[in-house]
C-alpha cells in the first residue's frame, strides 16, 4: 500500500506552488495499483517549509508528493523524511494522479531559483522560475 499527496487549489487543480495550497488531496493505493481511499486534508494556511505539514504527512504514511512547483528547502524536508517528491504537476489532481500512476510522469528538476519571505504583517513570496 502507498500514499499520494497532492497540493490543491479549491477548485482541484494541482497548485502552482506547495507553499500556497488550500489542501492536500492523500490518495491510499492498494498493493494491485487501486485507489481505495482519498482523504482531504485542508492546509494549515502557512508557508510549506515554515508548516508542520511534512510530520503530518508523515504521520498520514505518505510516500509520494506530485507537486507543481516547490522551494527548496520545503523538498529538502520532504526529502529527509523519506517522501518522493515529483515536480513539475499541473492540471486537474484526478488527471495528475492517473498519470502517475501509469508511469507518464517524472520529476521535471525545476525547483524555485530563489524564494524569499516576508512574515511580519503580511505575508508575501517570491518564486522565480
Amino acid at each position: 500500500m502507498k500514499k499520494i499527496a497532492i497540493p490543491i487549489t479549491k477548485d482541484n487543480r494541482v497548485e502552482d506552488h506547495f507553499g500556497r495550497c488550500k489542501f492536500y488531496e492523500i490518495y491510499t493505493f492498494s498493493d494491485a495499483n487501486e485507489i481505495i481511499d482519498l482523504q482531504l486534508l485542508e492546509s494549515d494556511g502557512k508557508c510549506g517549509c515554515k508548516s508542520n505539514i511534512v510530520s503530518v504527512l508523515v504521520k498520514e504514511g505518505v510516500t509520494f508528493m506530485l507537486a507543481g512547483n516547490i522551494g527548496d528547502s520545503a523538498m529538502s524536508k520532504l526529502v529527509v523524511a523519506g517522501i518522493g517528491v515529483i515536480r513539475g504537476c499541473s492540471g486537474k489532481s484526478a488527471d495528475v494522479i492517473l498519470e502517475f500512476v501509469d508511469g507518464k510522469i517524472t520529476d521535471n528538476g525545476v525547483g524555485c531559483a530563489s524564494h524569499s519571505h516576508k512574515h511580519k504583517k503580511g505575508h508575501a513570496h517570491s518564486c522565480n522560475h
